[in-house]
């Protein structure tokens, strides 16, 4: 019971992988991101490999079948998964990272639509409702006066 609630309050915790085959994709902690971040750094040997191996890297950290992960490695998803696999995969975890971990910037447009809309409105909404009461007691214009 206590875990449909944290399920409930927190969002999923994992999600299924398109490929199918029991694949399962889940979210990583804060400290997983830069532990895959700094193995990939290491893979890393030209500029234009940053992102692959950064992906390869997130996906060992975060691709599991049944509960363990299909691999040790960044490296061995780099040996074991094709460069369209991986992209695949990158772009499914992290369309589920963002829809369970929002980023405040995401909402923008809509915050500021919202402000504009608050902004907008009639903010007279009594106008003249009182007028009569006003005119029968006029403000004071000082003491004594």
């Amino acid at each position: 019971m206590e875990r449909d609630w944290m399920t409930l309050l927190a969002g999923a915790r994992r999600t299924a992988a398109e490929e199918g085959q029991g694949l399962e994709l889940r979210l990583l902690s804060a400290r997983e991101v830069l532990e895959a971040r700094r193995e990939a750094a290491g893979l890393t040997r030209e500029d234009r490999e940053r992102a692959l191996c950064a992906n390869a890297c997130l996906l060992a950290r975060a691709l599991e079948r049944g509960g363990e992960p299909v691999f040790s490695t960044g490296g061995a998803v780099l040996e074991g998964l094709s460069v369209e696999q991986i992209a695949s995969l990158s772009r499914q975890w992290s369309a589920f990272n963002r829809r369970e971990n929002p980023s405040p910037e995401e909402g923008e447009p809509e915050v500021h639509d919202l402000k504009k809309a608050w902004s907008t409105r009639l903010m007279r909404a009594f106008s003249g409702a009182c007028s009569g009461l006003l005119g029968r007691c006029p403000p004071s214009r000082g003491p004594g006066r």
